[in-house]
């Protein structure tokens, strides 16, 4: 049935439409694929659910493959999983081998996208049929696992996180309450009675505040690759030495992808240290060994894949991402969770069928188009960021055909510009505004069912499990050994 789907001539072209414009945007310094998701969430809006889903993934993939071509090239990660392979990856570059290092990344993606695809397949249905006995307290219990998750994993100070996850549960609960009928945080704004919409706060967050924060960066100091880029096809030698170091990380990025709050960052980051350890002649890491392309470059890959596990069968998002996936299912009118595989297998195997299409046409679409990269590299952010703004400006406007929108998006965008200026990582933000309503809503249910007693989240084993594993994850990074190897793991992303 997914094949079916994912190859229709209608599916074909929205999965070649998102590959395409989610590398046009993730080649930009700076945005990457939560930013090129939310800046791009709006093209669609009006296409049927299926469809809308399989172009969305094709943005994330060619966002993520984007990021790579700018961290080779020019030495400016497109988006955080890339900082690794700038190491490597520009220092090839430098040494005349741009085509070899961009080639070896396209082939470790394939073969990640391609294993990952059967993993998601194999281990969706298992989960989702455990997640169907799942009640309101189980529920409730995993989305605070899953906050807490993400609020370790993430980068920088734990406080920061945990405060990034407060504000987004304080906005995801803005406006009417639906039992009582009373208005929450709307400050007297009949516009805010429905309250914040999800694509304003992910383009204010992801969109606007990175343009504000790359104007800093001056043309004249963003670097330009003017060598042409040759030999597209790989030595023997190199994929002989790159092999092992694809399915390892391969399979280590498919392992971090279902964790709450890692994804392709923490992915890349463990593959390369795997990697250099596991080496008998590390010398050449960071000097243009290819291992340290083709190792991060598989983790990134399969972990942005498998990070659609728990997306699609527990209707937990595990990173910004698949929060902005998760919100894109709700636009849609999907509920999300264990149910779509049996209310909506269309939608279910047509997307993991399109994985593995989109990861093939990245491979068919973007090695020939390298030049025209390069190109866009050269264009100045001055200019790309008017056309940028007034495409979120339609975007948001489209939505309910209200000026409050852009206005609100244009607030917001500032905040989260002088969040990031103080070092609050966004990602833990979104994931609790979507999150929010749902814990609020499975707490209320939780309670209704035992008449309001709160012991029914410990009496039942498995959501105790959840916040025994919560409460665990505070209490492990709070040990000064664990915390210091937590800060090492990201010191190369600053």
């Amino acid at each position: 049935m997914g094949f079916g789907v994912a190859v229709s001539l209608e599916n074909l072209i929205y999965a070649f439409i998102g590959c395409l414009l989610g590398t046009l945007v993730g080649v930009l310094p700076g945005i990457g694929p939560v930013a090129a998701i939310a800046l791009l969430l709006p093209t669609t809006f009006a296409l049927p659910p299926v469809g809308a889903l399989i172009m969305l993934a094709g943005i994330y993939y060619g966002a993520q493959y984007g990021g790579s071509t700018t961290a080779i090239l020019v030495n400016l990660p497109g988006e955080s999983s890339s900082v690794v392979t700038c190491l490597d990856g520009h220092a090839m570059a430098k040494n005349g081998r741009a085509g070899h290092a961009l080639a070896i990344a396209a082939i470790g993606s394939f073969f990640a996208g391609t294993v990952c695809t059967l993993i998601i397949a194999v281990a969706a249905p298992p989960l989702a049929e455990m997640a169907l006995k799942f009640g309101a307290p189980e529920y409730f219990s995993l989305m605070v696992f899953g906050l807490i998750a993400s609020a370790v994993l993430a980068r920088g100070s734990l406080i920061k996180a945990l405060g990034m996850i407060l504000v987004g549960l304080l906005l995801g609960i803005v406006g009417t309450d639906v039992n009582s009928g009373m208005s929450r945080f709307t400050f007297g704004m009949p516009g805010l009675s429905d309250g914040i919409g999800f694509v304003v706060i992910a383009m204010a967050f992801f969109g606007l505040g990175e343009i504000i924060k790359n104007l800093e960066t001056p043309d004249d100091q963003r670097q330009v690759f003017t060598d042409k880029v040759s030999g597209l096809m790989p030595r023997w030698e190199d994929i002989r030495m790159s092999a092992g170091a694809i399915v390892r990380g391969t399979f280590l990025g498919a392992f971090f992808g279902t964790l709450p709050g890692t994804g392709p960052v923490v992915a890349a980051f463990s593959t390369y240290a795997m990697e250099k350890k596991i080496a008998k002649d590390s010398s050449q890491f960071g000097r243009g060994d290819i291992r340290g392309v083709a190792g991060p470059e598989s983790a990134n890959n399969a972990a942005a894949q498998t990070a659609f596990i728990p997306t699609l069968t527990l209707g937990i998002p595990g990173s910004g991402t698949m929060a902005l996936m998760l919100g894109a299912m709700m636009i849609q009118g999907i509920a999300p969770g264990p149910q779509v595989m049996t209310s909506r297998p269309d939608l279910f195997w047509g997307l993991i069928a399109s994985m593995w299409i989109g990861n093939l046409m990245l491979v068919i679409l973007n090695l020939p188009l390298i030049g025209i990269w390069v190109q866009l590299l050269k264009v100045p952010y001055r200019l790309l960021f008017p056309a940028i703004l007034m495409f979120m400006c339609i975007g948001t406007y489209s939505l309910n055909n209200s000026i409050q929108d852009p206005l609100l998006m244009g607030f917001f965008g500032v905040v989260g510009y002088a969040f990031m200026k103080f070092g609050c990582e966004p990602a833990p933000m979104l994931l609790g505004f979507i999150l929010g309503p749902l814990m609020e809503e499975n707490l209320r249910r939780a309670l209704l069912i035992s008449r309001g007693d709160p012991t029914v989240f410990f009496t039942r084993p498995i959501s105790l499990t959840f916040l025994v594993l919560a409460a665990g994850a505070l209490l492990v990074i709070v040990l000064p050994a664990v915390r210091k190897k937590r800060d090492e793991a990201f010191q190369g992303d600053e």
